[in-house]
């Protein structure tokens, strides 16, 4: 516990609503005074002058001698330019989003029903740039880890793996990779892939089936818990089907009472899917075996957590 922990989240709030808003957006085409800056957004003035002032004293924006408004280098850096080291874009607008849902959380007790609809455009790029931004750092060491045994261009099938992270830390030590995602996020990825990367991209709902294979390696990062038990056992009765006889299976997902943020991540999931959560190694234990794996171990490379299995 620590009460300073409680504090509100002033900060995100007020540059995720500027975001929100336009504000960024309008300010990085030149700089506007208030008024300009009102029109444009077709918003109220006071309104965008008391935001602007609040961003002003953040160092979001800064005042021109014209007393205009523009974007401060630190935004400029940390927003739009991804050759700087302060680069960060628009992944913390997922964290803005997710706010959404939590400060539902009274209504979601009662009813169990999560306060998330479908996602925007905008909020699936916010959602892809927040999980690939989380997923490099450790992409190379779980890759390498997963790779271990599976002989030499191994077919690997990344189920969910939209974001491309970890698609691409396996085809970069020559594997063939297989990226099963949603339509829309597979449109999405196929802009930013190049002619050379051992990368195909197939369009579809991993829950109603996966592509044929057959595969070495069937990998989700981070999608058993946007599921609940009846989903995650029939992913898994899929993916042993379209595995070679003693091929891998690799979940890289929170394990409830084997990592300390497990439980609280429940609540996330709670507010924002209709069955996610964080299970326990017990249930996936019991879910792998009755989908006739086995060999069935708990890992920690690159500081998460991946359960591994190999198809009977």
């Amino acid at each position: 516990m620590d009460k300073e922990a409680l504090q509100s989240p002033f900060e995100l709030l007020l540059v995720g609503g500027a975001v929100e808003a336009g504000i960024f957006k309008a300010l990085r085409q030149r700089a506007l005074d208030v008024l300009e800056l009102a029109g444009t957004l077709k918003a109220d003035r006071r309104a965008v002058w008391t935001v602007a002032e609040a961003l002003v004293s953040l160092d979001y924006l800064e005042r021109t001698e014209g007393n205009k408004y523009r974007l401060s280098s630190r935004a400029e850096e940390m927003f739009y330019r991804p050759d700087s080291d302060n680069y960060d874009g628009f992944a913390f607008m997922h964290s803005y989003e997710v706010l959404k849902s939590w400060v539902k959380l009274p209504q979601v007790i009662q009813s169990g029903r999560p306060a998330r609809g479908n996602r925007t455009a905008a909020e699936r790029r916010y959602f892809i740039e927040a999980m690939s931004r989380r997923a490099k750092e450790g992409a190379k060491a779980i890759a390498q880890f997963c790779l271990t045994g599976l002989p030499a261009g191994a077919q690997v099938l990344d189920i969910g793996g939209g974001p491309l992270v970890h698609a691409r830390a396996f085809a970069a030590l020559g594997v063939v990779v297989t990226v099963l995602d949603l339509p829309e996020v597979v449109a999405m990825a196929q802009s930013s892939l190049t002619s050379d990367e051992n990368i195909h991209l197939v369009a579809g709902d991993f829950t109603a089936g996966l592509p044929e294979g057959p595969f070495h390696l069937a990998f989700l990062g981070s999608i058993c818990h946007i599921y609940g038990e009846k989903e995650n056992r029939r992913l898994f009765r899929q993916a042993d089907a379209v595995l070679v006889p003693g091929g891998s299976i690799a979940v890289v997902d929170f394990v409830r009472g084997h990592h300390p943020f497990a439980a609280v991540f429940a609540v996330n999931m709670l507010v924002n899917t209709e069955t996610g959560g964080t299970w326990t190694w017990e249930e996936y234990v019991a879910w792998l075996t009755d989908a006739d794996f086995k060999d069935m171990r708990l890992n920690e490379v690159g500081e998460r957590q991946i359960i591994t299995a190999i198809r009977k």
